[in-house]
């Protein structure tokens, strides 16, 4: 109903849309210089011409026209510097508002992470864990434990046992004879050398010596 009465609310135009209608605007006036330009060269040559011709009158109405032609592209420029001002300072504005949204959008997002992330589960998530790792260097310790090592010994038992074993060692020391009978020496070896191929035997030797000198050729060797 209030859109029948008063029509459709008037939307804000985006810096975009802006944008591209100042640039549409600064190509309509660049052609428009253009213009002037060409007219601007045209009534010059035309003063020459009526120059030649001795129409002084004319050239100098051709004349009048350029001027006013100057001025108008004057006018151009300044329009067109205009222009670029403005959408200078819309770049600008976008670059500037596009940092902020990006900012806010970060403190949000950390802000939300915060409304998520509570101190006390903090404290008790921390405290699970330490309680979970003790509990694991328990059971490493448990099972690093030799088999056995915790057994409960009586310690008079094991004094007992040592006292009987040193009586044993004294008495066993007591039974052994004073001295020793030295040991015979082993004979010294032949000062002569023997001959390093056995020596033949002749053939009316005795079983002896043949022993004797089968005794000395391995000695050899």
């Amino acid at each position: 109903m209030f859109a029948r009465l008063f029509g459709k609310p008037k939307q804000e135009p985006t810096t975009l849309a802006t944008l591209d209608k100042l640039n549409e605007t600064l190509e309509m006036l660049e052609k428009k210089e253009k213009v002037l330009q060409k007219k601007i060269a045209l009534e010059v040559e035309k003063a020459k011409e009526y120059t030649k011709a001795k129409n002084k009158r004319a050239a100098i109405q051709c004349l009048k026209r350029k001027k006013l032609y100057e001025v108008q592209v004057e006018q151009l420029g300044n329009f067109q510097l205009r222009i670029h001002d403005q959408m200078i300072l819309l770049e600008g504005a976008k670059a500037t508002t596009e940092t902020v949204d990006a900012l806010r959008t970060g403190a949000a997002a950390m802000k939300a992470m915060h409304k998520s992330t509570n101190i006390d589960d903090v404290d008790k998530t921390m405290d699970e864990i330490n309680e979970q790792t003790e509990n694991m260097k328990q059971i490493q310790d448990a099972l690093a434990t030799p088999i056995g090592a915790a057994a409960d010994f009586d310690e008079d038992e094991l004094e007992a046992e040592l006292e009987e074993l040193e009586e044993a060692e004294l008495e066993e020391q007591l039974l052994q004879p004073a001295t020793t009978a030295p040991a015979a020496p082993l004979p010294s070896a032949p000062a002569q050398k023997l001959p390093a191929h056995p020596q033949k035997v002749p053939a009316h030797a005795s079983g002896e010596d043949e022993e004797l000198a089968a005794l000395q050729a391995e000695m050899a060797l």
